[in-house]
């Protein structure tokens, strides 16, 4: 364990006007322009605009509606209405043309086609469906000018604070650039040297080594993304992730990527969030079916745990404890209770031990067979955790284990769960941090449903052969 450290807060953004470091454009209080409504707003514009070429008893409400949902879907999914970031406004909108007139073509021939099918006397003729279709490209790509202009001009006026993560020499090379055309709107304030051998005595910027000096940064400057230089860093990609930071690959590691997307030449790809952010609605359906059927079934053996507990050891049967859940909030945990600390200072702060000698038989028996856990079906079912995820500690042994190990606060991205990745690879009790944080990440970045599902079967496969925790 270490102490928490002392030192004093750091200034990430260097004084404006030092000498030798690169000048930075002023950060003045503009809100930047609802991007996305205005977009979305353009296209159903656009709709109407051309639906007066039409004749009137061609524009039907229901029809309209119709056609700007369509249109709607087809863009968002596209990726259209994404909100301006990092290298995410088009130099042109002729970039954006292909995906727009292809997706405006077919929802005007699927409009057309509907409206024919439902009355042949409407039916839209091919040079006024032509006509219309040209009218609405048009109207969307000027609006799109107009508005990627303000953009690009709030931006310049309204940078991001943003990290710049690598080797010094390359994340300094880029910060400079990034000073130097500030038309990106990205605003370099620190620089997280992933060779901690290098020199820092030339840099630009303030250097930031640990997790407490990144946190810092990042409340301290507001800063939103994080640029990485050549490969990206999972668990510092996962760090990040955790304090609100939209991630970047910069260089030829991005790869394949839109000849619009990069900042003045390097290619720039977004590092998406793990998919286990966009399946919270399966993960929860499946957490609530399984531990309400496993309360009904088990409930017999919860009221012979709970009597053995009592007849053994006396009052208080079930055990509360604060741990932290997910994005860092804290829950009450419950667990039958197989011994009795001394006082709350010692349940929050003394680590667990597996043969206590202050265990009685029975809570020898519960420990080892896991069976003291069966109380946490019901914080599952509240939605405090999960059943499968990273297994949830006491805030002390967080705030330890935030300090040593970079990519342990990460963990905390996604619900805690009853068992997880690290448990089934024998993870339990006095083990490595740093392995239990190593698979709980992997986990988290590589989710799906169906690996919930066999951390399940490995874990019931387990309890035939109990090693305790």
């Amino acid at each position: 364990m270490t102490t928490e450290s002392t030192s004093p807060a750091t200034t990430v953004v260097p004084p404006r006007g030092t000498a030798d470091r690169p000048a930075l454009p002023p950060r003045r209080p503009v809100p930047a322009p609802p991007f996305v409504a205005s977009l979305v707003a353009t296209d159903c514009a656009a709709v109407l605009v051309a639906a007066l070429v039409l004749a009137p008893e061609q524009r039907g409400a229901a029809l309209l509606m119709q056609l700007t949902a369509c249109l709607a879907a087809l863009n968002a999914y596209a990726g259209l209405y994404r909100p301006a970031a990092v290298a995410s406004v088009p130099d042109s909108v002729l970039d954006e043309l292909p995906a727009l007139a292809g997706r405006a073509a077919v929802a005007w021939c699927a409009a057309a086609a509907l409206l024919a099918a439902q009355d042949p006397d409407r039916a839209v003729g091919p040079a006024a469906l032509s006509a219309a279709y040209a009218v609405h490209l048009a109207f969307v790509c000027a609006c799109r000018a107009v508005l990627h202009h303000r953009s690009r001009a709030a931006a310049r006026a309204h940078p991001r604070s943003a990290l710049v993560v690598g080797p010094a020499p390359a994340a300094q090379r880029l910060a400079a650039m990034l000073a130097r055309h500030p038309e990106y709107g990205v605003r370099p304030v620190g620089i997280v040297d992933t060779h901690r051998a290098a020199a820092h005595a030339e840099s630009s910027l303030p250097v930031l080594s640990g997790p407490e000096e990144i946190h810092r940064a990042v409340i301290q400057n507001s800063v939103r993304d994080a640029l990485f230089t050549g490969a990206d860093q999972p668990e510092l990609v996962a760090l990040l992730r955790h304090h609100g930071c939209v991630g970047w690959l910069v260089g030829d590691a991005a790869g394949d990527t839109p000849m619009s997307r990069h900042l003045w030449g390097h290619a720039c790809r977004r590092l998406d969030p793990p998919p286990g952010h966009r399946g919270r609605l399966p993960k929860r359906v499946l957490d609530v079916t399984v531990a309400g059927l496993m309360l009904a079934a088990l409930s017999p053996l919860l009221l012979l745990c709970a009597a053995a507990i009592r007849l053994s050891d006396g009052p208080g049967v079930v055990f509360r404890q604060e741990r932290v859940g997910q994005d860092g909030k804290l829950f009450t945990l419950l667990k039958f209770r197989t011994l009795r600390p001394a006082d709350d200072e010692e349940a929050a702060t003394r680590w667990s031990v597996a043969h206590d000698e202050r265990m009685s038989g029975v809570g020898t028996f519960l420990r080892r067979t896991s069976l003291d856990e069966l109380p946490q079906l019901w914080n599952v079912l509240r939605g405090d955790m999960s059943l499968v995820g990273p297994r949830p500690e006491r805030p002390y042994f967080v705030s330890q284990f935030s300090r040593v190990h970079p990519g342990y606060a990460a963990r905390h991205r996604m619900p805690v769960g009853l068992t997880g990745l690290a448990q089934v690879h024998g993870l339990r009790g006095d083990t490595s941090i740093e392995d239990r944080c190593r698979f709980d990440n992997h986990y988290i970045d590589h989710w799906s449903l169906w690996q919930d599902v066999c951390i399940l079967l490995r874990t019931a496969a387990s309890l035939i052969r109990p090693a305790g925790s």
